[in-house]
């Protein structure tokens, strides 16, 4: 079979590999759609980033070569022994997150605190590859109306829901969405979904302004143009929003969510700060400001799903490219590097 395989960082090799055969709990599937993410974009550029540095845990992975890959639709191959409730032909999405099932925050339900977390796609072989072997624990079968496509966000949407969840939004809440990439559009509209009154999305490039708007943000906001703070105390007589989530992660949009919120918000990040950020306590003490954070997702595939299903959630408009396997770095990885405000999406089709 065909595969995209990461060795270092800026090295990912077009190879064939033996097709993988599932062993006792395990499925393989033959992968449909798959979306570059940015985790993806940061082990192409920077990695290894998430890429264990020593033998995982529960893997036994370690760097190079593995193949990437972790937002997909798929249809179910083959079954490997001791797998139950799925057959050949099904289609289905995947939770990528590899968990023990047994530490203390995998018997509370917190699977993304797993004291031996890894994912696959960085702590095993993912889905930039004609096929994959998974475990059936993490498959969840995809209605009809979920198209292949659409069935590739399932994960990124989970992550949405997640930090919608984290922030605790509650029904006629007014939010500031931070960042208007795949995440952000995606919580903006899972806010929408969630009863906010008011979606304010803050985003310094047009393209993807325009794009929020269209998805329905109440509105959009250019933080080189107008200070948003100001912007947003003007839409809410002066109150500000009450919650806002942070989906940049870096020194700028935290100082742009404490301004976007007023008294007793919750600030939700979303984004990964690569450097550390300055925390304003002064600001956040007077007004009694709660700084919280998000990280992946639990149990939020359902809902992830669900949402799609009812199509509550546009994902053909952020769909900027499909390729196939063999343009994933020149045509994927190197057009959303170099190219950042044309794209927001980009699918690959093995």
């Amino acid at each position: 079979m065909k595969a995209a395989v990461w060795y270092e960082k800026g090295d990912i090799r077009i190879e064939d590999k033996p097709v993988p055969e599932p062993g006792p709990g395990e499925v393989r599937l033959k992968v449909k759609a798959c979306g570059i993410c940015g985790t993806d974009l940061h082990e192409y550029r920077d990695g290894p980033f998430l890429i264990p540095r020593k033998p995982h845990p529960l893997t036994g992975r370690a760097g190079g070569p593995i193949i990437l890959g972790h937002e997909y639709s798929a249809v179910v191959d083959a079954l490997g022994p001791e797998v139950s409730g799925v057959n050949p032909g099904d289609r289905v999405t995947v939770n990528p997150l590899i968990y023990c099932g047994k530490c203390p925050y995998c018997l509370k339900g917190q699977l993304n605190m797993c004291l031996k977390l890894g994912t696959g796609g960085l702590a095993s072989d993912g889905a930039f590859a004609e096929y994959t072997v998974v475990p059936g624990y993490g498959l969840y079968p995809l209605p009809e109306k979920v198209s292949d496509d659409a069935g590739a966000f399932v994960e990124p949407v989970a992550v949405a829901t997640h930090a919608v969840k984290r922030a605790r939004l509650e029904l006629g809440q007014s939010v500031a969405v931070i960042g208007a990439g795949p995440i952000g559009l995606l919580v903006a509209q899972v806010c929408r979904a969630a009863g906010a009154s008011q979606v304010f999305v803050v985003e310094p490039m047009e393209a993807r302004r325009n794009l929020a708007a269209r998805l329905g943000a109440t509105a959009v906001i250019d933080p080189t143009e107008a200070d948003p703070g100001k912007a947003i105390a003007g839409l809410t007589d002066n109150l500000r929003a009450d919650v806002a989530i942070d989906c940049v992660g870096n020194q700028a949009s935290f100082d742009t969510a404490v301004k976007a919120t007023g008294r007793r918000a919750v600030i939700c990040i979303a984004g990964m700060a690569l450097k550390p950020v300055e925390v304003s306590f002064m600001r956040l003490w007077g007004h009694e400001k709660e700084l919280t954070f998000t990280s992946g997702y639990e149990n939020e595939f359902p809902a992830a799903i669900a949402l799609l299903n009812n199509n509550q959630i546009n994902t053909a408009d952020m769909i900027t490219g499909n390729i196939g396997l063999d343009d994933l770095v020149s045509k994927g990885l190197e057009a959303l590097s170099s190219q950042a405000g044309n794209h927001i999406k980009i699918l690959v089709h093995p």
